[in-house]
């Protein structure tokens, strides 16, 4: 239904020269997709707060060619420089989304990108990079469609595509949460693409904050894309999938109330599942530092003595992002800097919030 959906019709203009730009934002799973379906799609539901500080600036810069190509024609600048480490994933993006985007090989593209983030700092820039180049490249296709194109179907089409360059940009276009994967208790939700969290969320939520401790900046000993792999022969794979479905579920009832005693169980339990499956693969490894349990049991102590509403999430990775309302902001970011910051690599850490989603610059 999607594919044919996002499939253009010819295009009736051509743009011969310009450039579009986008700033896109990282998001941090609450419940976790772990596993794939072909082509990049979820085996289990997830959802996500978008992040606000971190995120992805691209400017796409493009020039008509008199005759097509055979192939594609960019390079990418990453930061001032140009990327060729970077051009492999980016081919493989565009063998990708070929048949939605007839243009590309009409074109010389320039990516130019930039984090609001260190590169090094063990902070996951697909999300936010796929996500903000998918968004530039439907900027691109509305200059050259001849009907207005409609807002709903543009974010649609961006969370799609952005989707086949990597599972979670599809979760970065819009906030303050997003859910990617259907869910019978999410109305409207799909594989395909994510969508905006559509039933009500407690203001408690609007804007939580997400402090990142880079506990480790190193590049991880296994990829997340061999990770979800081997969820396909894991022996308990069938059992996390129905867990997370029914997380989301639950979740959904937490969102509403403002249940932050509810949602710390929930996330916190989320987080370690999955470096479970990580953990009781085969092969299998593990990514949490030793510093990451010395976080995690720091955390533990400080909610159990202030009863504050502090918790913790985990990526595919050893960093920690410390989640807590706004309004005990104070509190929690004295404990980070005094007793959480000596376990980050020179103690360093990101001070974010949950944020509103892409904007085109």
């Amino acid at each position: 239904m999607s594919k044919k959906k996002f499939t253009p019709s010819k295009y009736s203009k051509k743009a011969l020269e310009g450039s579009v730009t986008w700033k896109s934002p990282s998001n941090i799973a609450l419940v976790k997709y772990w596993g794939k379906k072909p082509v990049q799609l979820p085996a289990n539901t997830s959802i996500s707060f978008t992040l606000d500080t971190c995120a992805t600036t691209t400017t796409l810069h493009y020039r008509y060619l008199e005759k097509r190509a055979k192939d594609f024609n960019f390079k990418v600048v990453f930061e001032g420089e140009r990327k060729k480490s970077f051009e492999p994933k980016v081919k493989k993006f565009f063998d990708n989304i070929d048949g939605y985007f007839s243009f590309l090989k009409e074109y010389e593209f320039t990516i130019e990108t930039s984090n609001s983030f260190p590169h090094s700092s063990g902070i996951a820039s697909s999300a936010s990079g796929m996500s903000a180049l998918a968004l530039c490249l439907m900027s691109m296709e509305e200059q050259l469609v001849k009907e207005k194109m409609e807002s709903d179907y543009f974010m649609e089409k961006a969370s799609f595509i952005a989707r086949l360059g990597s599972g979670s940009a599809c979760r970065s276009l819009k906030g303050p949460m997003m859910v990617w994967g259907q869910n019978e208790d999410i109305n409207g939700s799909s594989n395909e693409y994510a969508i905006k969290h559509p039933h009500s969320i407690h203001e408690v939520f609007h804007n939580f904050q997400d402090t990142i401790l880079l506990v480790d900046k190193g590049e991880k000993t296994v990829s997340s894309t061999v990770g979800h792999d081997l969820m396909h022969f894991h022996p308990f794979a069938k059992k996390r999938f129905k867990q997370a479905e029914k997380n989301i579920s639950t979740l959904k009832g937490v969102l509403k109330k403002g249940d932050l005693k509810a949602f710390i169980r929930l996330v916190e339990s989320e987080a370690l599942t999955l470096h479970a499956m990580m953990m009781t693969s085969l092969p299998y490894f593990i990514l949490m530092k030793p510093n990451t349990l010395e976080v995690i049991n720091k955390i533990w102590e400080f909610r159990k003595k202030t009863k504050l509403h502090v918790c913790f999430t985990l990526d595919a990775g050893a960093n920690v992002h410390v989640l807590y309302p706004e309004n005990e902001k104070t509190e929690v970011l004295a404990f980070i800097k005094e007793e959480l910051a000596q376990f980050c690599e020179n103690q360093q850490y990101i001070c974010d919030q949950v944020g509103k989603g892409a904007t085109k610059l």
